[in-house]
């Protein structure tokens, strides 16, 4: 099993083919967003504070970081981001414990955020240009961390995913000279907007089968890339991840604050074998009831986070437990033949629904 290992200071989470899906908070990035973007150039993080506790409450399991503003006073990010960056990780790592995703284009910021952080995070990114390979990948490798790879190169984006899989086996097979392996490679194929290239979404899963059998990495991408541009959204988005998921992408930078996507994800890695029992369904279908009856989606899953209060006293019950009558059935009578005959019954009946739904014949009682 491929797995790439991320970590805060006191917990660890696992991207592979096997783990559940890792769903990568996106909120806290200025990008696109002004309001956010004022509030960081005026020193004030009370919106990175909210988005980095609904997002964990809501189910991300890692954060991604990004301090990519244009101040107004000084335009120039290679001078006020390693700052802001810096003091961005700090301020996460100390509200939330999940690891956290450093993003940035500038090599100094990734750096300082790298310095700033506990445990190991994933540095966000690396493209295919020379340069940027050999600033970069000496800083991944200094630190010991994983890496996302994005594939474009001096280029640009290609539509060909063939040429987006080269650049993806250039970046792999360098970061194996920096002593980087593939599993702590993870791999953006590039979503490209199905709304402007039709095929889209046929191209990124065949290219995420490719990079998973052909080069053995981790993939991950900006999930919402897919709809851009389109009405209704996260309607795209819900319908997308599944499909991304079986095709073998292992995570996504996404907002988890949308209850659809998330019900997608968790329905996916139940669907797919990665939640044992249902255990994570059953807990989110509980959240999804709290908010039909009107509780605000982030409210319910931070309700349903929350660790129940231990039982008074404490600790495991001591002594024999009090005797309890024998359990009843209706229609199935008591005691052990009773049980064995009520199992005999259920998987009949269920034999019978099975058949039934078949087109053939229900067997009688």
């Amino acid at each position: 099993m491929v797995r790439t290992v991320l970590e805060s200071k006191t917990r660890t989470v696992v991207i592979g083919f096997e783990a559940p899906f890792c769903v990568i908070g996106e909120r806290i990035n200025p990008t696109g967003r002004k309001k956010l973007a004022a509030e960081l150039e005026a020193g004030d993080f009370a919106t990175v504070e909210r988005d980095a506790r609904e997002q964990v409450a809501c189910g991300a399991a890692v954060l991604d970081v990004n301090a990519g503003v244009v101040y107004n006073s000084n335009p120039d990010p290679n001078q006020t981001e390693p700052a802001l960056m810096r003091q961005l990780v700090t301020l996460v790592q100390g509200l939330v414990d999940v690891p956290l995703c450093i993003d940035s284009s500038v090599p100094g910021a990734l750096e300082a955020g790298l310095e700033a952080a506990e445990g190991r995070p994933l540095l966000n990114s690396v493209t295919g240009e020379d340069e940027r390979l050999e600033r970069v990948l000496p800083l991944a490798a200094k630190y010991k961390v994983p890496v996302v790879a994005i594939s474009n190169d001096d280029s640009g984006i290609s539509e060909d995913p063939d040429v987006r899989f080269l650049v993806a086996k250039k970046i792999v097979e360098r970061a194996a000279d920096h002593g980087i392996p593939a599993h702590d490679v993870v791999v953006d194929p590039l979503v490209m907007p199905v709304g402007a290239l039709a095929t889209a979404g046929r191209q990124v899963f065949a290219l995420v089968r490719r990079l998973r059998d052909e080069l053995g990495v981790n993939t991950t991408c900006g999930a919402s890339n897919v709809s851009f541009g389109l009405p209704n959204r996260h309607g795209i988005n819900a319908a997308f991840l599944p499909m991304a998921i079986e095709a073998g992408m292992t995570s996504a930078i996404m907002n988890p604050v949308r209850p659809g996507e998330m019900e997608a994800v968790k329905a996916a890695n139940m669907l797919m074998g990665r939640d044992a029992n249902g255990a994570e369904w059953i807990r989110f279908a509980r959240v999804l009831e709290a908010v039909a009856a009107g509780r605000p989606f982030a409210e319910a899953a931070a309700e349903a986070a929350a660790p129940r209060p231990r039982r008074e006293g404490g600790g495991r019950r001591r002594g024999r437990r009090a005797a309890r009558p024998p359990a009843r059935r209706a229609g199935c009578g008591a005691g052990r033949r009773a049980g064995r005959a009520c199992a005999r019954s259920i998987d009949l009946a269920a034999r019978g629904r099975i058949v039934a739904a078949r087109g053939g014949v229900r067997p009688g009682p």
